[in-house]
């Protein structure tokens, strides 16, 4: 990836585009980030940077932290992640990594809200079952698993209740609205996982963006949906 930063969500807001439209954006403090560490393809196999956010008091660091970030010298960060940039290798111990800028599509990994214990049909969007006809005090529980003597077990991946929410979860190919650089603030469009206050990672976006380009020539078919549009529309007379 060519560039990586840490930072925490703030909240969702709406901004006005050049055009008077509503955009849904949000908010997020992104950096600085300090370089701690630094690894080469020569010690360690594989060229990386790992970098610090959010400076916090250093009695609330335990001492095999404190020794790492004192050998560093960028003072008490309470986040450390590591990146395989593509310029690691030009990066020192001590640098702060880039940021982005308006325009850039990034992805953005953070860790959904808990949800709590949940059931199949809020956890899976399962259906319940026949409210009628003996239905019974069972109408949302899981029914029947289907196993029968072969296999005489469940299967692996089989939907049920449990636990909701507090995974990893990556957004991709979001747009960044805005950059403040001195308040540290990116304004990215559309919603990103995880609560107010929680840690997010933003990446490039992995995405391979493609360019649509416009049709040459318009179908005479009149089955295709090319030759049926309406030539009163503004569209197909340009066309």
């Amino acid at each position: 990836m060519k560039k990586a930063i840490i930072g925490k969500k703030v909240g969702m807001t709406q901004i006005f585009d050049e055009t008077g439209k509503v955009v849904p954006v949000t908010v997020i403090e992104a950096g600085p980030c300090k370089v701690v560490q630094k690894k080469s393809a020569e010690k360690e196999g594989y060229a990386s940077v790992q970098l610090g956010f959010e400076e916090i008091p250093e009695r609330k660091l335990n001492k095999p932290e404190k020794g790492h970030l004192d050998k560093a010298g960028v003072g008490a960060l309470r986040v450390l992640h590591e990146f395989r940039l593509e310029n690691a290798n030009e990066m020192n111990v001590g640098d702060v990594a880039d940021a982005f800028k308006e325009g850039d599509k990034v992805d953005v990994t953070g860790i959904s809200k808990g949800k709590g214990y949940a059931g199949v049909i809020k956890r899976w969007g399962a259906q319940r079952t026949p409210m009628t006809h003996g239905g019974g005090p069972v109408h949302r529980h899981a029914g029947s698993m289907g196993s029968s003597t072969d296999p005489s077990r469940i299967l692996p991946g089989k939907i049920g209740a449990g636990h909701m929410g507090a995974e990893q979860v990556t957004v991709q190919n979001l747009d960044v609205v805005k950059v403040d650089p001195e308040l540290n603030m990116i304004v990215i469009r559309g919603a990103i996982p995880g609560p107010k206050g929680g840690i997010v990672f933003i990446k490039n976006t992995a995405k391979t963006l493609i360019v649509k380009q416009a049709s040459v020539s318009t179908s005479v078919n009149p089955q295709k949906a090319s030759a049926r549009t309406n030539p009163q529309k503004a569209s197909a007379r340009n066309r």
